[in-house]
């Protein structure tokens, strides 16, 4: 049981890249997904997330109207489109999941129960 986060990698500002979390002996379908990042120096923030029942999407406001997350129930993954990237996007980001049927998700990582390894974005020109 476990997921694995990856996509990273360098961006120019303005630019976009494409996350992907993926699960292995689970179903993500049954969970809600969450994506997080951390820059150095900084605590853990929430970015984005997407409920088990009916795929309620959640944004935070730094990256909202930029950033679009999505599920693929066939290939049992979750997706983080981030476009227009900015220097402070630069992050580790990190995919996590919470066994919950709630219609909302939550931005507290307290509340999920398995996490990826994380991937690094760095936005720089």
């Amino acid at each position: 049981v476990q997921l694995q986060a990856s996509g990273g990698g360098l961006a120019h500002p303005g630019g976009s890249l494409r996350l992907s979390c993926a699960a292995s002996g689970f179903n993500l379908d049954h969970y809600a997904v969450g994506w997080f990042r951390q820059a150095p120096g900084k605590e853990r923030e929430g970015v984005s997330c997407i409920t088990s029942s009916m795929g309620n999407v959640f944004v935070t406001d730094p990256v909202k109207g930029r950033v679009i997350i999505s599920r693929d129930s066939a290939k049992n993954m979750v997706y983080l489109q981030m476009n227009n990237l900015k220097p402070e996007d630069t992050a580790v980001y990190f995919c996590a999941v919470h066994a919950t049927r709630d219609i909302r998700c939550t931005f507290s990582g307290n509340e999920y129960d398995l996490w990826g390894q994380g991937t690094l974005v760095t936005v720089s020109s």
